[in-house]
């Protein structure tokens, strides 16, 4: 078996942790270098139902897409949430790696797992990696479709293909406009409307749009939009990064055991849609 010091090195490889924005908290966040590994479960969050699943599982190590603590801390006691996550690990030597804006923008990346589970054909990034001699990496992706679509149907088929969530998709725009080209974004991606824009995609879909951002959009243009669930345009990268370790797994001989967990952390559990009062 290998010991979690080289697998951290081939997940390092996969998505390098000085890729990643300058905000953000990425790499392991507890484990023993020494350690044996030979099962791993990827997940989106790093909550107490992930790291429970982890030790029903007998996983030694969690690789997830966000960070447990992106702000920093002062304590990981144990009556806070996210002190109990740090608790169980330890207690049930698990380690912990997080891989979040570096694998927003690698090749592949979160957006061309999001790409592949809509069934769309990537044709570049949405804001390069000026870093990246082939001009593959970066945030987002521009796509095409197979045949032309309307929005709305555009929209089903990403409800359709993305796990379920309480919140569903949200679409904005005509829904009987035909759609060719589509900007991806997964995870929030209202902040990258001018790069949509400049793309001149016929849609958008990415998740966490903004009341403002996404009225100045479609009053600038006849963009459509497909908001879906923030953890549901996510979790298809877990599919991928655990294809990706299984391959590096057999090149190394491993024999490691990779699972992807089907819970749905996303916190929100109720839709109610909403009427006119009587």
């Amino acid at each position: 078996m290998p010991r979690l010091s080289e697998v951290i090195a081939a997940l390092d490889a996969l998505w390098p942790p000085e890729r990643a924005e300058g905000w953000d908290a990425v790499g392991t966040v507890c484990g023993d270098p020494d350690a044996e590994i030979d099962r791993v479960l990827f997940a989106v969050d790093p909550v107490r139902d992930i790291a429970d699943e982890a030790r029903e599982l007998g996983a030694q190590l969690i690789v997830t897409h966000h960070p447990l603590y992106l702000r920093g801390t002062t304590t990981v006691a144990a009556d806070t949430f996210k002190g109990r996550v740090v608790h169980t690990l330890i207690k049930h030597d698990i380690a912990l790696h997080v891989a979040h804006t570096n694998a927003d923008t690698a090749d592949p990346g979160v957006s061309d797992a999001l790409a592949a589970a809509l069934d769309l054909r990537v044709t570049g990034p949405l804001v390069p990696d000026s870093t990246d001699p082939h001009g593959r990496r970066g945030l987002g992706r521009i796509c095409e479709l197979d045949h032309p679509e309307t929005l709305a149907a555009f929209a089903a088929r990403a409800a359709a293909r993305l796990p379920a969530t309480a919140q569903g998709v949200r679409l904005a725009g005509d829904p009987d406009a035909l759609v060719r080209t589509v900007a991806v974004s997964g995870g929030s991606g209202d902040s990258l409307f001018d790069a949509v824009r400049a793309a001149g995609v016929d849609a958008f879909l990415t998740a966490d749009l903004r009341h403002h951002p996404a009225s100045e959009a479609v009053q600038h243009s006849p963009l459509g939009l497909v908001d879906a669930a923030h953890w549901a345009t996510e979790w298809p990268w877990c599919e991928q990064a655990a294809a990706q370790l299984d391959a590096l797994s057999d090149r190394h001989g491993w024999g490691l055991r990779v699972h992807v967990s089907k819970q749905v952390t996303d916190p929100w559990t109720t839709h109610h849609s909403s009427g006119a009062p009587n």
